[in-house]
């Protein structure tokens, strides 16, 4: 009751007049968690830092469990990795491992872990994508069910992957067609928007027969897991993909903003993400920013770093193209302070219009983001929340969620054979999170060292 009545009292205010204080990120927070936790974190982490584990994660999966057994190898991932960075299976496991969050100060953004790869093998059809669909819709569902007291809100997150719902071979013809100079405005958002909207025939002529069937079952199924997010009062954080298909993620995003994100719809229901690692990041943002300004609409924007390096960069030396991304990590981190003060200041300025989720484990973007909130006077549990994984960054994530701010952990849930390959291919993507995580594994071990020697809890910050 003292922390709800604390964060109520933080939120209503603005800048305090005794000045910013800077949160402390050394792990003091960690006395919240049990003994067990902290170990099997540690060495999980450990074991993540380790490159041919992640590099070979898939082959070592199969290898051990046709060296161990189906069972034993499971029960040994579930004890590890997947114990570590998944909710769990059912929906009673999933709501368990929420309620315990909750404890903690921090909030759920479940993730359905399907996806299609750009350069995987052929779905088996509009069947495999319907039943992707099926999936975001329990997860809607499932994301309402977790509140203790249901009721109109609109702190319910989700994320959502379009290349669950739509192909990324389409995905792929329709970027390419959209960078054409003078692209056709057949391809514009209002024209998506209103097909959605009245279920009438699309046909876009730069795609075939085939491919003009699924982009319009695909519109259907987008539009239709948003209608029913917005019924349920959950909101939709749309995954950013590689280079080669954001284009187009963003037209389908644009097309079910300028539906579900209009003034009177208390939104932004469907939100975009961007990626600083990419050098047209902050004009890109900017434009759309502007743009759902002018047009009156609502601005929801999930701000990363972007997991796509490697892959991006290998694209772009096997077409010989530019490559898209900045040249190292520090001007990455420029460029998501650049992008950070930019939506800071439209929060600021556009109040509940507009939303940004701060999705990021580095602690200088985190304390960046705060100290702004206050010195703009956004409210602590207001337009701005503050996301990180499952499993990882516990000691920032902890450390906010005590001193009142919104944040998220992106869960997955599912089976052993549903989750651990997307685990794997997400921690591929993620290797430098991974490995910089040095910090997070010696504030755990610091925390272990003091209670194996028995020094008593730590007061917390």
């Amino acid at each position: 009751m003292m922390l709800r009545t604390c964060r109520v009292l933080c939120s209503q205010a603005g800048p305090s007049a005794g000045g910013w204080q800077p949160l402390s990120f050394d792990g003091g927070a960690f006395h919240l968690k049990g003994t067990g936790e902290l170990t099997r974190a540690l060495l999980v982490l450990r074991l993540c830092a380790w490159p041919p584990l992640v590099t070979h994660g898939l082959a070592l999966q199969a290898w051990s469990q046709r060296l161990l057994g189906s069972r034993l190898s499971g029960a040994l991932l579930r004890a590890s990795i997947y114990g570590q960075f998944v909710a769990g299976e059912t929906a009673e496991e999933v709501k368990g491992c929420v309620q315990q969050l909750q404890t903690l100060g921090l909030r759920p953004l479940l993730a359905v872990p399907t996806e299609e790869e750009p350069d995987s093998a052929v779905k088996t059809g509009e069947a495999w994508y319907e039943g992707n669909f099926s999936a975001m819709l329990r997860c809607v569902d499932l994301s309402r069910g977790l509140l203790e007291t249901p009721g109109p809100t609109g702190n319910i997150l989700m994320q959502l992957k379009v290349t669950a719902l739509t192909s990324a071979r389409l995905c792929k013809e329709l970027t390419s067609w959209i960078r054409k100079p003078g692209a056709s405005l057949e391809l514009s958002p209002e024209r998506l928007a209103e097909a959605m909207d009245s279920g009438r025939d699309l046909q876009v002529s730069c795609l075939n027969a085939k491919q003009n069937q699924h982009l319009r079952a695909s519109l259907s199924r987008l539009h239709r897991v948003v209608k029913h997010a917005r019924a349920q009062h959950v909101r939709l954080l749309v995954d950013a993909e590689y280079t080669f298909l954001n284009p187009a993620l963003s037209l389908l995003v644009d097309a079910l903003a300028m539906r579900w994100n209009g003034p009177g719809e208390g939104g932004p229901w469907v939100w975009n993400t961007y990626q600083a690692y990419l050098k047209d990041t902050h004009e890109r943002l900017r434009r759309a920013a502007e743009a759902a300004d002018r047009a009156g609409l609502a601005f929801g924007v999930k701000l990363v770093r972007g997991a796509y390096l490697d892959k991006e960069r290998e694209v772009a030396r096997h077409h010989g193209t530019e490559d898209p991304t900045q040249p190292d990590y520090e001007t990455t981190s420029q460029s998501y302070s650049r992008c950070l003060e930019l939506m800071l200041t439209q929060v600021s300025h556009r109040g509940p219009m507009c939303h940004l989720m701060v999705a990021s484990h580095n602690e200088e973007s985190v304390r960046q983001a705060t100290k702004r909130m206050w010195e703009l006077g956004i409210p602590l549990d207001g337009p701005v929340c503050f996301g990180q994984l499952l499993g990882m960054c516990d000691h920032v994530s902890l450390a906010l969620g005590q001193a009142g701010y919104a944040v998220y952990k992106s869960i997955p849930y599912g089976s052993l054979e549903e989750v651990i390959p997307y685990l794997i291919r997400r921690a591929q993507e993620n290797r430098s999170v991974l490995q910089g995580a040095r910090r997070e594994q010696k504030l755990l071990s610091q925390e272990l060292r003091r209670r194996v020697l028995g020094r008593g809890l730590r007061v917390p910050h």
